[in-house]
Protein backbone atom coordinates (compact mmCIF):
# COMPACT_ATOMS: atom_id res chain seq x y z
CA UNK A 1 0.00 0.00 0.00
CA UNK A 2 0.98 3.65 -0.70
CA UNK A 3 3.88 5.38 2.10
CA UNK A 4 1.07 5.58 5.06
CA UNK A 5 1.94 8.25 6.76
CA UNK A 6 2.01 10.32 3.64
CA UNK A 7 -1.41 8.89 2.55
CA UNK A 8 -3.53 11.81 2.08
CA UNK A 9 -6.46 12.57 3.94
CA UNK A 10 -9.32 11.96 1.29
CA UNK A 11 -7.50 8.86 0.26
CA UNK A 12 -7.33 7.55 3.50
CA UNK A 13 -10.74 8.40 4.21
CA UNK A 14 -11.83 6.28 0.48
CA UNK A 15 -10.15 3.66 2.15
CA UNK A 16 -11.19 3.76 5.37
CA UNK A 17 -15.09 3.65 4.14
CA UNK A 18 -14.09 0.63 2.10
CA UNK A 19 -12.19 -0.77 4.51
CA UNK A 20 -9.35 -1.66 2.42
CA UNK A 21 -7.57 0.62 5.93
CA UNK A 22 -7.91 0.99 9.37
CA UNK A 23 -7.73 3.82 11.11
CA UNK A 24 -5.96 2.35 14.01
CA UNK A 25 -2.91 1.18 10.81
CA UNK A 26 -2.83 4.37 9.58
CA UNK A 27 -2.68 6.47 13.17
CA UNK A 28 -0.22 3.63 14.15
CA UNK A 29 2.08 4.58 11.22
CA UNK A 30 1.85 7.92 11.72
CA UNK A 31 2.89 7.39 15.22
CA UNK A 32 5.92 5.34 14.43
CA UNK A 33 7.02 7.80 11.49
CA UNK A 34 7.09 10.45 14.24
CA UNK A 35 9.12 8.30 16.69
CA UNK A 36 11.54 7.98 14.12
CA UNK A 37 11.78 11.41 13.01
CA UNK A 38 11.19 14.23 15.57
CA UNK A 39 14.69 13.96 17.25
CA UNK A 40 15.82 15.62 14.27
CA UNK A 41 12.77 17.79 13.23
CA UNK A 42 11.67 18.29 16.61
CA UNK A 43 7.78 19.71 15.09
CA UNK A 44 5.79 18.51 17.93
CA UNK A 45 4.89 20.37 21.36
CA UNK A 46 2.78 17.65 23.18
CA UNK A 47 2.32 14.23 21.28
CA UNK A 48 -1.00 11.65 23.13
CA UNK A 49 0.13 8.68 20.97
CA UNK A 50 -1.35 5.92 23.26
CA UNK A 51 -4.91 8.01 23.74
CA UNK A 52 -5.01 8.42 19.59
CA UNK A 53 -4.50 4.80 19.07
CA UNK A 54 -7.41 4.09 21.82
CA UNK A 55 -9.72 6.67 19.79
CA UNK A 56 -8.70 5.04 16.32
CA UNK A 57 -10.27 1.77 17.61
CA UNK A 58 -13.11 3.65 18.64
CA UNK A 59 -12.98 5.30 14.99
CA UNK A 60 -12.56 2.42 13.39
CA UNK A 61 -16.23 0.94 14.40
CA UNK A 62 -17.61 3.77 12.53
CA UNK A 63 -16.49 2.56 9.46
CA UNK A 64 -18.61 -1.20 10.27
CA UNK A 65 -22.13 -2.05 8.62
CA UNK A 66 -24.69 0.42 10.03
CA UNK A 67 -21.87 2.88 11.35
CA UNK A 68 -22.18 7.07 10.72
CA UNK A 69 -18.57 8.29 9.93
CA UNK A 70 -18.06 12.05 10.55
CA UNK A 71 -16.18 13.87 8.04
CA UNK A 72 -12.58 13.64 9.43
CA UNK A 73 -13.47 10.32 11.05
CA UNK A 74 -9.83 8.74 12.18
CA UNK A 75 -7.49 11.25 10.36
CA UNK A 76 -4.53 12.26 12.43
CA UNK A 77 -4.47 15.67 12.97
CA UNK A 78 -1.89 17.76 14.66
CA UNK A 79 -3.20 20.92 15.92
CA UNK A 80 -0.45 24.28 16.57
CA UNK A 81 -0.09 24.65 20.01
CA UNK A 82 -1.61 28.50 19.63
CA UNK A 83 -4.73 26.80 19.57
CA UNK A 84 -6.34 25.91 23.03
CA UNK A 85 -7.63 22.55 24.47
CA UNK A 86 -8.98 23.30 27.86
CA UNK A 87 -7.30 21.46 31.03
CA UNK A 88 -4.64 21.42 28.51
CA UNK A 89 -0.89 23.18 29.01
CA UNK A 90 -1.58 26.95 27.42
CA UNK A 91 2.19 27.93 26.98
CA UNK A 92 2.92 29.82 24.04
CA UNK A 93 5.92 28.62 23.55
CA UNK A 94 7.13 30.36 26.23
CA UNK A 95 8.64 29.70 29.72
CA UNK A 96 6.88 32.59 31.05
CA UNK A 97 3.63 31.04 30.72
CA UNK A 98 5.09 27.27 31.25
CA UNK A 99 2.06 26.61 34.12
CA UNK A 100 -0.53 27.72 31.96
CA UNK A 101 -3.52 25.84 31.71
CA UNK A 102 -6.32 26.50 29.25
CA UNK A 103 -10.00 27.02 30.25
CA UNK A 104 -11.58 26.62 26.94
CA UNK A 105 -10.84 25.08 23.78
CA UNK A 106 -10.36 26.61 20.77
CA UNK A 107 -13.38 26.92 18.38
CA UNK A 108 -11.22 24.89 15.48
CA UNK A 109 -10.25 22.26 17.85
CA UNK A 110 -13.66 21.83 18.98
CA UNK A 111 -14.78 21.34 15.35
CA UNK A 112 -11.75 18.71 14.30
CA UNK A 113 -12.86 16.85 16.90
CA UNK A 114 -16.58 17.21 16.59
CA UNK A 115 -15.73 16.17 12.63
CA UNK A 116 -13.99 12.69 14.72
CA UNK A 117 -10.68 14.15 13.99
CA UNK A 118 -8.18 12.83 16.32
CA UNK A 119 -5.53 15.14 17.56
CA UNK A 120 -2.90 12.99 18.62
CA UNK A 121 0.06 16.08 18.52
CA UNK A 122 0.47 19.41 18.72
CA UNK A 123 2.95 21.66 17.01
CA UNK A 124 5.43 23.98 17.74
CA UNK A 125 6.10 28.14 17.59
CA UNK A 126 8.21 30.52 18.40
CA UNK A 127 7.36 32.50 21.34
CA UNK A 128 4.17 34.19 21.40
CA UNK A 129 3.58 33.36 17.62
CA UNK A 130 5.51 36.35 17.56
CA UNK A 131 8.66 35.36 14.17
CA UNK A 132 8.43 33.95 10.66
CA UNK A 133 11.03 31.03 11.98
CA UNK A 134 10.01 28.43 14.75
CA UNK A 135 12.63 28.43 18.00
CA UNK A 136 12.20 29.03 21.53
CA UNK A 137 13.93 28.46 24.48
CA UNK A 138 11.01 25.95 25.85
CA UNK A 139 10.89 23.50 22.89
CA UNK A 140 14.17 24.13 21.05
CA UNK A 141 14.81 24.55 17.40
CA UNK A 142 12.26 23.36 14.96
CA UNK A 143 13.93 22.29 11.75
CA UNK A 144 12.81 21.46 8.12
CA UNK A 145 12.56 18.07 7.30
CA UNK A 146 13.70 19.30 3.56
CA UNK A 147 16.96 20.58 4.58
CA UNK A 148 17.50 20.28 8.25
CA UNK A 149 20.22 23.45 8.50
CA UNK A 150 16.80 25.73 7.22
CA UNK A 151 13.85 26.39 9.57
CA UNK A 152 10.21 25.33 8.30
CA UNK A 153 9.16 29.19 8.73
CA UNK A 154 6.65 30.55 11.08
CA UNK A 155 4.49 31.19 13.60
CA UNK A 156 2.63 27.63 11.96
CA UNK A 157 6.38 26.38 10.93
CA UNK A 158 5.74 22.94 13.68
CA UNK A 159 2.67 22.42 11.64
CA UNK A 160 4.22 22.46 7.92
CA UNK A 161 7.44 20.43 9.40
CA UNK A 162 4.91 17.70 10.65
CA UNK A 163 3.07 17.36 7.72
CA UNK A 164 5.92 17.50 5.55
CA UNK A 165 7.65 14.56 8.07
CA UNK A 166 4.43 12.09 7.62
CA UNK A 167 3.98 12.95 11.27
CA UNK A 168 0.34 14.02 10.71
CA UNK A 169 -2.16 13.86 8.03
CA UNK A 170 -3.71 17.11 8.76
CA UNK A 171 -2.50 20.21 10.66
CA UNK A 172 -3.79 23.73 11.81
CA UNK A 173 -2.41 27.16 11.88
CA UNK A 174 -3.08 30.69 12.33
CA UNK A 175 -1.60 33.66 10.65
CA UNK A 176 -1.09 37.43 11.37
CA UNK A 177 1.63 38.10 8.90
CA UNK A 178 1.94 35.23 6.69
CA UNK A 179 2.07 32.60 9.31
CA UNK A 180 0.34 29.96 7.41
CA UNK A 181 1.66 30.64 4.35
CA UNK A 182 5.23 30.90 4.98
CA UNK A 183 5.50 27.72 6.60
CA UNK A 184 3.62 26.14 3.74
CA UNK A 185 6.10 27.98 1.55
CA UNK A 186 8.73 26.44 3.21
CA UNK A 187 8.02 22.59 3.63
CA UNK A 188 5.99 22.63 0.27
CA UNK A 189 2.39 22.19 1.88
CA UNK A 190 -0.88 23.82 0.88
CA UNK A 191 -2.01 26.31 3.66
CA UNK A 192 -4.73 28.73 3.30
CA UNK A 193 -5.39 32.15 4.83
CA UNK A 194 -9.42 32.26 5.07
CA UNK A 195 -10.87 35.73 4.54
CA UNK A 196 -11.50 37.23 7.71
CA UNK A 197 -13.65 36.28 9.63
CA UNK A 198 -14.77 33.07 7.69
CA UNK A 199 -13.30 30.77 10.26
CA UNK A 200 -14.12 31.55 14.26
CA UNK A 201 -11.19 32.59 16.46
CA UNK A 202 -11.31 33.11 20.30
CA UNK A 203 -10.82 36.45 21.96
CA UNK A 204 -9.23 39.17 21.65
CA UNK A 205 -7.39 38.08 18.36
CA UNK A 206 -10.70 37.63 16.90
CA UNK A 207 -10.94 41.26 16.39
CA UNK A 208 -7.96 42.11 15.11
CA UNK A 209 -8.60 41.92 11.10
CA UNK A 210 -5.12 40.93 10.32
CA UNK A 211 -5.75 37.33 12.40
CA UNK A 212 -6.99 34.54 11.06
CA UNK A 213 -6.52 30.55 11.78
CA UNK A 214 -6.87 28.36 8.49
CA UNK A 215 -5.96 24.50 7.50
CA UNK A 216 -2.70 23.59 6.72
CA UNK A 217 -2.40 19.62 4.56
CA UNK A 218 -0.50 17.93 2.05
CA UNK A 219 -2.87 18.89 -1.19
CA UNK A 220 -5.49 21.24 -2.18
CA UNK A 221 -8.67 18.81 -1.28
CA UNK A 222 -6.96 18.09 1.47
CA UNK A 223 -7.04 21.75 3.04
CA UNK A 224 -10.44 22.10 1.26
CA UNK A 225 -11.55 19.57 3.54
CA UNK A 226 -10.40 20.44 6.87
CA UNK A 227 -11.26 23.92 5.85
CA UNK A 228 -14.87 23.15 5.28
CA UNK A 229 -14.99 21.58 8.89
CA UNK A 230 -13.74 24.76 10.55
CA UNK A 231 -15.48 27.03 8.75
CA UNK A 232 -18.93 28.50 10.00
CA UNK A 233 -20.47 31.06 12.49
CA UNK A 234 -19.66 30.62 16.24
CA UNK A 235 -21.62 31.77 19.40
CA UNK A 236 -18.52 33.28 20.69
CA UNK A 237 -17.23 35.04 17.92
CA UNK A 238 -19.28 38.32 16.99
CA UNK A 239 -17.57 38.49 13.55
CA UNK A 240 -17.44 35.08 12.62
CA UNK A 241 -19.24 35.15 9.32
CA UNK A 242 -23.06 33.35 8.57
CA UNK A 243 -23.70 31.40 6.69
CA UNK A 244 -20.83 28.79 6.66
CA UNK A 245 -19.57 28.92 3.39
CA UNK A 246 -17.70 25.70 2.15
CA UNK A 247 -15.59 25.19 -0.57
CA UNK A 248 -17.19 22.41 -3.19
CA UNK A 249 -16.22 18.88 -3.78
CA UNK A 250 -15.93 19.70 -7.35
CA UNK A 251 -13.64 22.29 -8.32
CA UNK A 252 -13.72 22.08 -11.80
CA UNK A 253 -10.62 23.69 -14.24
CA UNK A 254 -10.18 27.21 -14.73
CA UNK A 255 -10.08 27.51 -18.11
CA UNK A 256 -11.01 31.04 -19.34
CA UNK A 257 -9.88 32.01 -15.96
CA UNK A 258 -8.13 35.79 -15.88
CA UNK A 259 -5.01 35.05 -13.58
CA UNK A 260 -2.76 38.38 -12.88
CA UNK A 261 0.35 37.39 -12.85
CA UNK A 262 3.07 39.42 -10.57
CA UNK A 263 6.67 38.49 -10.57
CA UNK A 264 7.04 41.25 -7.87
CA UNK A 265 4.29 42.88 -5.65
CA UNK A 266 6.59 45.95 -6.27
CA UNK A 267 10.38 46.51 -4.67
CA UNK A 268 10.65 42.85 -2.73
CA UNK A 269 14.17 41.20 -3.42
CA UNK A 270 13.54 37.86 -4.84
CA UNK A 271 16.09 35.24 -5.18
CA UNK A 272 16.01 33.63 -8.87
CA UNK A 273 15.15 30.32 -8.00
CA UNK A 274 11.97 31.41 -6.17
CA UNK A 275 11.52 34.04 -9.53
CA UNK A 276 11.90 31.06 -11.78
CA UNK A 277 9.47 28.57 -9.99
CA UNK A 278 6.97 31.76 -9.62
CA UNK A 279 7.01 31.99 -13.47
CA UNK A 280 6.50 27.90 -13.85
CA UNK A 281 3.04 28.42 -11.83
CA UNK A 282 1.74 30.93 -14.01
CA UNK A 283 3.35 28.69 -16.87
CA UNK A 284 0.98 25.59 -15.44
CA UNK A 285 -1.57 27.98 -14.90
CA UNK A 286 -1.97 28.95 -18.50
CA UNK A 287 -1.30 25.22 -19.75
CA UNK A 288 -4.64 24.78 -17.68
CA UNK A 289 -6.92 27.10 -19.86
CA UNK A 290 -6.36 30.16 -17.61
CA UNK A 291 -5.70 33.51 -19.17
CA UNK A 292 -2.55 34.39 -17.59
CA UNK A 293 -0.82 38.37 -17.84
CA UNK A 294 1.50 39.87 -16.32
CA UNK A 295 1.19 42.73 -14.35
CA UNK A 296 2.84 45.71 -11.92
CA UNK A 297 1.21 46.17 -8.49
CA UNK A 298 3.98 48.96 -7.71
CA UNK A 299 3.98 48.46 -3.77
CA UNK A 300 7.07 49.77 -1.60
CA UNK A 301 7.99 46.79 1.19
CA UNK A 302 8.52 50.04 2.81
CA UNK A 303 5.04 50.75 3.19
CA UNK A 304 3.92 47.54 3.68
CA UNK A 305 6.48 47.25 7.26
CA UNK A 306 5.55 50.63 8.46
CA UNK A 307 1.70 49.59 8.37
CA UNK A 308 2.18 46.14 9.74
CA UNK A 309 4.35 47.14 12.72
CA UNK A 310 1.73 50.45 13.30
CA UNK A 311 -0.61 47.60 13.67
CA UNK A 312 0.82 45.38 15.49
CA UNK A 313 2.11 48.12 18.18
CA UNK A 314 -1.89 48.57 18.69
CA UNK A 315 -2.62 44.99 19.57
CA UNK A 316 -0.02 42.33 19.40
CA UNK A 317 2.86 43.96 20.69
CA UNK A 318 1.41 45.06 23.52
CA UNK A 319 0.04 41.59 24.53
CA UNK A 320 3.86 40.25 24.45
CA UNK A 321 4.96 43.72 26.31
CA UNK A 322 2.82 42.82 29.28
CA UNK A 323 4.46 39.25 29.69
CA UNK A 324 7.53 40.74 29.36
CA UNK A 325 6.73 43.51 32.12
CA UNK A 326 6.96 40.50 34.83
CA UNK A 327 8.57 37.73 33.02
CA UNK A 328 11.54 39.34 31.00
CA UNK A 329 14.26 37.58 31.88
CA UNK A 330 12.37 34.22 30.53
CA UNK A 331 11.66 35.29 27.11
CA UNK A 332 13.69 35.44 24.65
CA UNK A 333 15.35 38.16 22.53
CA UNK A 334 12.93 38.12 18.91
CA UNK A 335 10.10 38.26 21.53
CA UNK A 336 11.29 41.59 23.68
CA UNK A 337 12.62 42.74 20.09
CA UNK A 338 9.10 42.51 18.78
CA UNK A 339 7.44 43.97 21.61
CA UNK A 340 10.03 46.89 21.45
CA UNK A 341 9.59 47.92 17.50
CA UNK A 342 6.05 47.49 17.58
CA UNK A 343 5.88 49.74 20.30
CA UNK A 344 8.65 52.52 18.59
CA UNK A 345 6.62 52.27 15.01
CA UNK A 346 3.06 53.31 16.41
CA UNK A 347 4.61 55.95 18.26
CA UNK A 348 7.37 57.06 15.45
CA UNK A 349 4.68 57.07 12.33
CA UNK A 350 1.20 58.63 13.44
CA UNK A 351 -0.83 55.93 15.38
CA UNK A 352 -3.50 53.46 14.36
CA UNK A 353 -5.09 55.92 12.15
CA UNK A 354 -2.03 56.72 10.32
CA UNK A 355 -1.73 52.84 9.62
CA UNK A 356 -5.37 52.59 8.93
CA UNK A 357 -4.61 55.16 5.96
CA UNK A 358 -1.48 53.70 5.07
CA UNK A 359 -3.56 49.87 4.95
CA UNK A 360 -6.49 51.53 2.59
CA UNK A 361 -3.67 52.90 0.17
CA UNK A 362 -1.51 49.36 -0.10
CA UNK A 363 -5.29 48.00 -0.79
CA UNK A 364 -6.14 50.04 -3.72
CA UNK A 365 -3.82 48.55 -6.41
CA UNK A 366 -4.69 45.08 -5.28
CA UNK A 367 -8.24 46.08 -5.53
CA UNK A 368 -8.02 47.45 -8.83
CA UNK A 369 -6.59 44.43 -9.81
CA UNK A 370 -9.14 41.74 -8.51
CA UNK A 371 -11.51 44.14 -10.35
CA UNK A 372 -10.00 43.54 -13.76
CA UNK A 373 -8.79 39.49 -12.77
CA UNK A 374 -10.16 36.78 -11.24
CA UNK A 375 -6.96 35.61 -8.93
CA UNK A 376 -3.51 37.50 -8.50
CA UNK A 377 -0.31 35.07 -8.12
CA UNK A 378 2.57 36.17 -6.59
CA UNK A 379 5.75 34.21 -4.57
CA UNK A 380 5.46 33.28 -1.18
CA UNK A 381 8.41 35.02 0.42
CA UNK A 382 11.69 36.00 -1.92
CA UNK A 383 13.82 33.66 -0.53
CA UNK A 384 12.94 29.61 0.09
CA UNK A 385 13.97 30.06 3.79
CA UNK A 386 15.55 31.04 6.46
CA UNK A 387 18.52 29.80 8.63
CA UNK A 388 17.34 27.21 11.55
CA UNK A 389 18.10 28.74 15.14
CA UNK A 390 18.75 32.03 13.40
CA UNK A 391 16.47 35.34 15.21
CA UNK A 392 18.31 38.03 12.62
CA UNK A 393 18.70 40.25 15.55
CA UNK A 394 22.73 40.54 15.37
CA UNK A 395 22.98 39.23 12.00
CA UNK A 396 20.45 40.98 8.94
CA UNK A 397 19.19 38.54 6.45
CA UNK A 398 20.47 38.62 2.51
CA UNK A 399 18.24 38.12 -0.07
CA UNK A 400 19.30 38.68 -3.60
CA UNK A 401 22.10 39.87 -2.81
CA UNK A 402 20.89 42.98 -0.88
CA UNK A 403 21.18 43.00 3.12
CA UNK A 404 17.58 43.66 4.27
CA UNK A 405 16.61 46.29 7.05
CA UNK A 406 14.24 43.60 8.47
CA UNK A 407 14.05 40.32 8.27
CA UNK A 408 10.48 39.97 7.40
CA UNK A 409 11.01 42.23 4.68
CA UNK A 410 11.91 38.72 2.71
CA UNK A 411 7.80 38.21 2.85
CA UNK A 412 5.10 39.46 0.96
CA UNK A 413 2.31 37.67 3.04
CA UNK A 414 1.57 40.97 4.90
CA UNK A 415 0.05 42.49 1.69
CA UNK A 416 -2.91 39.86 2.34
CA UNK A 417 -2.96 40.29 6.34
CA UNK A 418 -3.54 44.15 5.60
CA UNK A 419 -5.86 43.01 2.32
CA UNK A 420 -7.92 40.55 5.17
CA UNK A 421 -10.92 39.98 3.20
CA UNK A 422 -8.73 38.41 0.65
CA UNK A 423 -8.37 34.41 0.16
CA UNK A 424 -5.36 33.30 -0.10
CA UNK A 425 -3.63 29.68 -0.81
CA UNK A 426 -0.33 28.88 -0.67
CA UNK A 427 0.85 25.83 -3.38
CA UNK A 428 4.36 24.52 -3.72
CA UNK A 429 6.05 25.94 -7.02
CA UNK A 430 9.25 24.09 -6.44
CA UNK A 431 12.82 24.26 -4.67
CA UNK A 432 15.65 25.95 -4.41
CA UNK A 433 18.98 25.92 -4.60
CA UNK A 434 19.36 24.71 -1.20
CA UNK A 435 16.39 21.55 -1.65
CA UNK A 436 14.25 23.70 0.43
CA UNK A 437 10.85 24.15 -1.01
CA UNK A 438 9.17 27.36 -2.51
CA UNK A 439 6.05 28.72 -2.60
CA UNK A 440 3.40 30.88 -4.70
CA UNK A 441 1.14 32.87 -3.36
CA UNK A 442 -3.00 32.55 -4.77
CA UNK A 443 -4.83 35.24 -3.90
CA UNK A 444 -8.49 35.56 -4.80
CA UNK A 445 -11.21 38.64 -4.26
CA UNK A 446 -12.55 39.31 -1.29
CA UNK A 447 -14.85 36.55 0.16
CA UNK A 448 -14.04 34.28 -2.70
CA UNK A 449 -12.69 31.25 -1.32
CA UNK A 450 -13.20 29.04 -4.00
CA UNK A 451 -11.67 30.46 -7.02
CA UNK A 452 -8.33 30.59 -5.28
CA UNK A 453 -8.86 26.62 -4.46
CA UNK A 454 -9.59 25.77 -8.21
CA UNK A 455 -6.93 27.35 -9.44
CA UNK A 456 -4.72 25.61 -6.52
CA UNK A 457 -6.09 22.08 -8.09
CA UNK A 458 -5.15 22.78 -11.79
CA UNK A 459 -1.44 24.02 -10.49
CA UNK A 460 -1.33 20.60 -8.79
CA UNK A 461 -2.42 18.53 -11.54
CA UNK A 462 -0.20 20.35 -13.82
CA UNK A 463 2.59 20.36 -11.71
CA UNK A 464 2.57 17.21 -9.11
CA UNK A 465 4.86 18.49 -5.94
CA UNK A 466 6.69 15.40 -3.93
CA UNK A 467 5.76 15.52 -0.50
CA UNK A 468 8.22 13.09 1.27
CA UNK A 469 11.83 14.61 1.55
CA UNK A 470 14.46 12.67 0.22
CA UNK A 471 16.87 12.92 3.27
CA UNK A 472 14.35 12.26 5.87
Amino acid sequence: MTDLPYLSATEALRLFRSRALSPVDLMTAVVERAEAVEPRVNALSERTFEEAVRQARQAERAYLPGGSPRPLEGLPVATKDEHPIAGRLATDGSLACLDEVAEATHPVVERILSAGGIVHARTTTPEFCCAAFTHSRLWGVTRNPWNLDYSPGGSSGGSGAALASGTATLATGSDIGGSIRLPAACTGTVGYKPPYGRVPAMPPFNLDHYCHDGPMARTVADCALLQNVIVGPHPHDVVSLRPAVRIPDRLGGVAGTRVAYAPNLGDWEIEPDVAANTAAVAEALRQAGAIVEQVEVGLRRADVMRAAFIHFGAIFGPSVTRVAAEHGDSLTRYALAFAEETRTAAERHGGFLAGLELEAAIYRPIGELLDRYDVLICPTAGTPALRAGEDYLDTRLTVNGVELGHYMEHSLTTVFNIASRCPVLNVPSGRGSDGVPTGVQIVGRAYDDATVFRAGAAVERVRPWAHRPESL
